[in-house]
């Protein structure tokens, strides 16, 4: 009797992934979330541009009811605002240097949030402005909190660009802007 062991026979070797082949679910997914969060960025922008382009007074009195500036700078502010609003849905349309885009989009939602603070502490009651209104407003008919929280919504969706910038259908992508070390870090 023989206590020999027979030897396995070899592996065989594994099959190497295809491109696209064993990538992560969130390798996956990502891409499309940050699109949808560019897309609900350059919405919310545009619309907030647009609507203020078409009554720069508006978009003036706005600003001046805060009662943070002097005349000139309301006034500077309030013709500007709307232009970089959509300049900066522009940009995340056609995905173009996104993740900068976005952290200016992210801070300017940071000083929008800081304004209506602002505005609460100090007991006025206006509407924010945000969408091609604004000034005094009946005491009562105030919507701080919820402005403030639609705002952090709008931000976490610029931090989602900022932190994963990579998504289809931008030019930062068709332009190779992000290498294949940086697509491993998302």
């Amino acid at each position: 009797m023989s206590t020999e062991i027979e030897p396995h026979p070899p592996a065989e070797p594994e099959p190497r992934p295809q491109d696209g082949a064993g990538r992560s679910r969130w390798q996956t997914v990502q891409p499309w979330i940050t699109l949808v969060a560019r897309l609900a960025l350059v919405g919310v922008l545009g619309y907030a541009g647009i609507s203020k382009m078409g009554a720069p007074a508006l978009s003036v009195q706005a600003v001046e009811a805060y009662e943070l500036f002097p005349d000139g700078v309301n006034q500077f502010i309030g013709y500007t605002l709307p232009f970089f609003e959509v300049a900066l849905a522009l940009l995340l349309l056609v995905g173009l240097a996104s993740r900068y885009t976005a952290a200016v989009a992210a801070l300017l939602m940071v000083v929008f949030i800081a304004g209506i603070i602002s505005a609460w502490a100090r007991g006025l009651t206006i509407d924010c402005g945000c969408f091609g209104t604004g000034g005094q407003v009946a005491p009562g008919e105030t919507r701080y909190g919820v402005d403030i929280l639609r705002d952090i919504g709008f931000a976490a969706l610029a931090g989602i660009v900022m932190l994963w910038p990579r998504s289809p259908f931008s030019l930062d992508s068709a332009l190779g802007l992000y290498s294949s070390d940086e697509r491993s870090k998302d």
